[in-house]
């Protein structure tokens, strides 16, 4: 039976096509897809026995939508939908994520150049094609190039997949699998189980003690499905309707943690553990840990059986990548990386006083005080932002309203704000008007394209203002859609050392910013801080701090770094010097 996750994935593929299909993100049609899709995720019973008149009693679905749900749930796939992929293919979608070609510019290359593909824009680009155009010009072609070259990554053999939107295809592919009798345990593992930012396959792996062939008949008959490439007993593959290929290995319960070992990676993980496997006498496989002459098992129903038997302490799957973990866990030195039940507070939540929020303030610390939190920052968006931004006036009732029932809550509530970085590191407001605020939130909403310098002293400026506590989302970017600004990452390092200012791990799957690589050059800087938020719009984004835990672990970043892990009263204090 067809799950809710795969109804919405779909729902969600026909609102990006059909974005393409009419020119635009903001049409009816579009707007109705996401809405359905996000109801239809949220619903907490299966839909798939639901008829017509029944669905549209969800909010968002409407008569139209319903029938294609049913149309979906009976065939296994919508004309409409199938019409559109034909339409506009996995590599022609591509394009889109280039900052600067919107769906209209991209229909209309197809038109004028015939570009169906990443490969062929590019190549448009170097014959300088594209200033031909009309509408275009050669400063847009010139925006458009630098965007691809700092992008990279997109198109061609070495495509790779925004790990949104590969987190997503795992997830409805691992309920798939689970869904067939005899599964035991059905997981996404590789690159993905590893958090790395963009996904070159899925790779998942299940347990079962029924018949392996009725696991593969419903892996390739999901309906995200749009090739199969090989189809056997025990391992299949697929590539997705997003061009994303997705791996399929069947193994017996025992055998679980040495194929989780195996296929989580990386390859130069591997290596190192199967090196310490020979050194042993020692065979490492899929399969099992063996004795290399006999073929006993050695170790092989769980990773930590496996890590333990090597003389390893188990290595969390987001630092294998042989950078220094071996030898640590050999040491039982790993550093002590934060988890989600360190966690004891958000400092970067919105509501739907911003334009983009969706949920009421009331709602919003309901739900952090259910997760356990201690303290939160409700940071609406400051008045520069355009639409979204709060007026001085908006923000005073604001505050007036969250004073009147705050006592209400066992947490304590910071009444915040997040400001815009103006591209010379001014601020919103005045400097008088932003003291009255309990914690400041800074972020760069707008001029991506400015150079180093100018980028990094916009930055500095803003940590040396005493409104601001926490940098939020660091560098702007969002992954395989738009770059982040370019950045002199020691000078901005020495600034937080110096102001006491925080740099956000921004934990939303489109953002996961400050990026790794900014991480693991700060994770020695005992004098430096990060803040773990969720930048949450709604009570269901609050969940995204777990993505946040893996970042900041993939960045090796020590849990007393991180502020949101502090006990209220430490944090508090800090939070009254840095605003002194």
């Amino acid at each position: 039976m067809i799950g809710n996750g795969e109804i919405a994935a779909v729902l969600a593929e026909l609102a990006r096509l059909t974005t393409l299909e009419e020119g635009s993100s903001q049409s009816f049609r579009v707007r109705a897809y996401e809405k359905a899709a996000r109801a239809v995720e949220a619903a907490t019973e299966s839909l798939a026995d639901w008829t017509e008149r029944r669905l549209t009693t969800l909010d968002g679905v409407g008569p139209g939508t319903a029938r294609k749900i049913r149309e979906l749930v009976e065939t296994g796939t919508i004309d409409t939908l199938e019409a559109l992929r034909d339409r506009y293919p996995p590599a022609f979608v591509d394009i889109t994520r280039i900052p600067g070609v919107g769906p209209k510019t991209a229909v209309l290359l197809r038109e004028r150049l015939g570009i169906e593909s990443v490969e062929d824009l590019r190549r448009a680009l170097d014959a300088e094609r594209l200033r031909d155009v009309p509408g275009l010009g050669a400063k847009t072609e010139g925006n458009i190039r630098r965007s691809l070259e700092r992008l990279g990554g997109l198109g061609g053999k070495d495509r790779r997949t925004p790990i949104i939107e590969a987190m997503r295809t795992a997830r409805d592919a691992v309920a798939a699998i689970g869904e067939v009798p005899g599964v035991e345990r059905a997981e996404a593992m590789g690159s993905l189980r590893r958090f790395r930012e963009t996904i070159g396959d899925v790779d998942i792996i299940a347990t079962s003690t029924g018949d392996p062939g009725a696991v593969m008949e419903r892996f390739v008959s999901m309906p995200v499905v749009r090739d199969v490439v090989a189809f056997g007993g025990r391992k299949s593959a697929v590539v997705s309707s997003s061009g994303l290929q997705i791996d399929l290995r069947v193994v017996e319960p025992e055998q679980f943690g040495a194929a989780a070992v195996y296929f989580t990676g990386s390859k130069a993980h591997n290596i190192a553990l199967r090196q310490r496997a020979i050194e042993r006498g020692w065979t490492l496989n899929e399969y099992a840990l063996a004795d290399a002459e006999s073929g006993a098992v050695v170790a092989s129903e769980t990773e930590e059986d496996v890590y333990e038997a090597l003389g390893l302490t188990w290595i969390p799957p987001t630092i294998r990548e042989d950078t220094g973990e071996i030898e640590l866990a050999a040491r039982g030195e790993l550093p002590d990386l934060v988890t989600g039940a360190d966690l004891r507070g958000d400092l970067h939540v919105h509501t739907d006083a911003s334009g983009d929020g969706r949920a009421p303030m009331q709602a919003m610390l309901r739900a952090c005080e259910d997760r356990g939190y201690e303290y939160v920052a409700i940071t609406d968006h400051g008045e520069d932002l355009a639409i979204n931004g709060l007026s001085r006036e908006r923000m005073v009732a604001q505050r007036a309203e969250l004073e009147a029932f705050a006592d209400r809550f066992e947490l304590a509530v910071l009444h915040g704000v997040e400001l815009n970085i103006a591209p010379d590191g001014d601020l919103d407001y005045d400097p008088s008007f932003r003291s009255g605020f309990g914690f400041g939130v800074a972020s760069v909403h707008s001029h991506f394209d400015l150079d180093r310098d100018a980028e990094t002293k916009r930055i500095v400026r803003a940590m040396e203002d005493p409104s601001v506590n926490v940098i939020g989302h660091l560098t702007g970017r969002r992954i395989g859609r738009r770059p982040g600004i370019d950045l002199d990452v020691e000078a901005v390092l020495d600034a937080a050392a110096r102001t006491g200012c925080a740099i956000e791990i921004n934990s939303h799957l489109d953002r996961l910013d400050a990026p790794v690589e900014f991480l693991r050059m700060a994770r020695d800087r005992d004098d430096v801080l990060f803040a773990l938020s969720t930048d949450a719009h709604d009570v269901a984004e609050l969940d995204n701090a777990r993505w946040g835990v893996l970042q900041a672990q993939r960045g090796w970043i020590p849990r007393d770094r991180i502020v949101t892990t502090w006990p209220a009263r430490r944090f508090m204090a800090w939070v009254r010097e840095t605003r002194a």
